[in-house]
């Protein structure tokens, strides 16, 4: 994976890639970002928080993208509304069976063409068919499948997607917190990198001991720190 380049910059590497972890890991505003490092005594305005962000966000999350495992081949997938200036869109996305965020696309219709998108951006990322598809009981669905001659067991109905809703738990969050978000292309961007992220230290703590989650948060960290990486 291509280094990045901090060169040119007033602030240390290090300072830059903590503030963007701070605020694609956590529900944090830029101005929360801010008063974070000014308790450590570093003087950053939220305005130079959101510029590395903007800069520095999309190829970190490439990175970690790519030092992800390969994921399960038994996807959910699922729909929410969001407001996007004034206007409701929806928020597609597909995650495997152990959580693993796969795509997130933001669209302006909940409707065949939509499912077709998000479809064929999966298979073309991924590079294989799920075998088991679980999805809510909206038809797109099943005509987007038969559009693309998509074989694997459809499976629907409202719990058994628990999945993928429950994944959209964060981005709600966060969207309250940005009080909506401000144009599709930036709402995009945000998911984009917010997945990333999610998926890179999203260990399901509830489920494995103390010094299993030890060892899974010392990888997290350890991958961040390979996706940063300067040149």
């Amino acid at each position: 994976m291509p280094p990045l380049s901090y060169a040119r910059h007033h602030f240390p590497p290090a300072i830059m890639q903590h503030a963007i972890w701070l605020y694609l890991r956590f529900t944090l505003s830029y101005r929360d970002v801010e008063e974070l490092l000014a308790e450590r005594g570093i003087d950053v305005s939220y305005e130079t928080v959101r510029r590395w962000v903007a800069k520095f966000g999309p190829a970190i999350a490439g990175n970690l993208r790519r030092l992800r495992p390969k994921p399960s081949p038994r996807w959910h997938l699922d729909e929410m509304v969001i407001r996007v200036s004034g206007q409701l869109m929806y928020l597609w996305r597909a995650v495997d069976d152990e959580g693993e965020v796969l795509e997130v696309l933001v669209q302006r219709r909940r409707d065949k063409a939509a499912a077709l998108r998000l479809m064929r951006k999966l298979l073309k990322t991924y590079g294989f068919a799920p075998i088991r598809v679980t999805t809510d009981k909206l038809r797109s669905y099943r005509a987007a499948f038969r559009e693309i001659g998509l074989t694997a067991y459809h499976e629907q109905g409202r719990r058994m997607n628990n999945r993928v809703e429950v994944s959209h738990q964060p981005v709600r969050r966060r969207e309250h917190k940005m009080q909506r978000f401000k144009s599709p292309a930036s709402a995009q961007r945000f998911v984009s990198l917010h997945a990333a992220v999610y998926n890179t230290f999203n260990l399901q703590r509830h489920l494995v001991s103390r010094r299993t989650l030890r060892i899974f948060r010392a990888q997290a960290r350890a991958d961040w720190l390979v996706a940063t990486a300067a040149a």
